[in-house]
C-alpha cells in the first residue's frame, strides 16, 4: 500500500532504505548497447529543482536482477494544493515508475493524496493519460515540459473533484457501485465470496457520511486497499488482506477512478 501521508519529504538515506534499486548507477548486464542509463536518483534531483520532493517509495520484491527491478517513486510539491469549500484538501502527486533493466521508460501518473483520510488516489483519464520520457536522450528541459504540462492539467481535476461532490448516490446506485468496486478488487473470485456491501459503504469518520460520489468513492477505495473489511468464502469469514504490491496498488486506484467516473452525468 502507498504511504504517502508524509508531509516532510524523504532524505535519500530513507528512500534507499525503502528502494535500494532507485540509486542503481548502471543498467542490467542484459540490457542492449543502445540502452542509456539514467538513474532514478537523477530524476529525484531534478524535480526537487522543480519543487518536487520524494515522500514515498517502493520496489518490486525481486529474485533475479536484484538492483534493477521496477521501482516507484512519490512526489508532492507542498506549494501546490486543492482545498474544497469544506475544507476537504487534497495534495496533487506525481508517481514515477522506472527500471534499471531497459524494459521500462520513465513514466508519470497524476496522482492525488486525500489529508482527511491520509488515502492516495490514481488519477487514470483522457486528460490524465500516463506521460514517459525515454531514457535515451533525457534532458532536464524535457522532464521540465512534462510536469509543467501534467501541473497545466490541474483545473481539470478541480473540475472532476467538484463533479463527483455534485453527485449525489441513492442507495441501490451506492450498492452498485460497492459492487462493482468489489469486482475491481477480487476479479472472478467475485464470484465465489458474500461481502456485506452496506458495511463496505459505513464510513469510519464523520466527514464521509454524505452519500455523495466523492465520499462514497473515498470510503470503497480505502478500505479495499487498506483490506478495512471481511468477507465470507465458502464457510469460512476472512479478512482481507492490504494491498501491499504498489503495482497492484496503483491498477486497482486507476480502476477504481475509471469506475467513479461512470457514475459522472456527461
Amino acid at each position: 500500500m502507498l504511504n504517502i501521508q508524509n508531509s516532510q519529504f524523504l532524505t535519500k538515506t530513507q528512500i534507499r532504505q525503502k528502494a535500494n534499486s532507485i540509486f542503481t548507477d548502471k543498467g542490467s548486464p542484459n540490457v542492449s548497447d543502445k540502452y542509456a542509463h539514467i538513474s532514478t536518483e537523477k530524476i529525484i534531483d531534478d524535480m526537487s529543482i522543480l519543487g518536487w520532493g520524494v515522500v514515498d517509495a517502493k520496489e518490486v520484491k525481486a529474485r533475479k536482477g536484484v538492483g534493477y527491478q521496477k521501482h516507484l517513486v512519490v512526489f508532492r510539491n507542498n506549494d501546490l494544493q486543492i482545498t474544497a469549500e469544506d475544507g476537504d484538501n487534497v495534495f496533487p502527486q506525481i508517481l514515477l515508475t522506472n527500471s534499471h533493466d531497459g524494459k521500462n521508460a520513465f513514466t508519470f501518473t497524476a496522482g492525488l493524496f486525500r489529508l482527511v483520510c491520509e488515502n492516495g488516489l490514481v488519477i487514470s483519464s483522457r486528460e490524465f493519460e500516463n506521460m514517459k520520457i525515454r531514457h535515451y536522450g533525457y534532458s532536464f528541459e524535457e522532464l521540465q515540459n512534462t510536469i509543467k504540462g501534467m501541473v497545466e492539467k490541474l483545473p481539470l481535476t478541480v473540475e472532476s473533484l467538484n463533479k463527483f461532490r455534485q453527485v449525489e448516490l441513492g442507495q441501490e446506485q451506492a450498492l452498485e457501485f460497492a459492487q462493482k468496486a468489489l469486482e475491481v478488487r477480487f476479479g472472478e473470485d467475485i464470484n465465489n465470496i458474500e461481502i456485506d456491501l452496506e458495511d463496505l459503504l459505513t464510513p469510519t469518520r464523520p466527514e464521509d457520511r454524505s452519500m455523495d460520489l466523492w465520499n462514497v468513492y473515498n470510503v470503497v477505495q480505502e478500505k479495499l486497499v487498506k483490506g478495512d473489511f471481511r468477507y465470507q468464502y465458502g464457510e469460512k469469514s476472512r479478512k482481507a488482506r492490504k494491498i501491499k504490491n504498489f503495482q497492484q496498488d496503483m491498477v486497482l486506484n486507476e480502476r477504481l477512478y475509471d469506475l467513479a467516473l461512470e457514475y459522472v452525468p456527461a
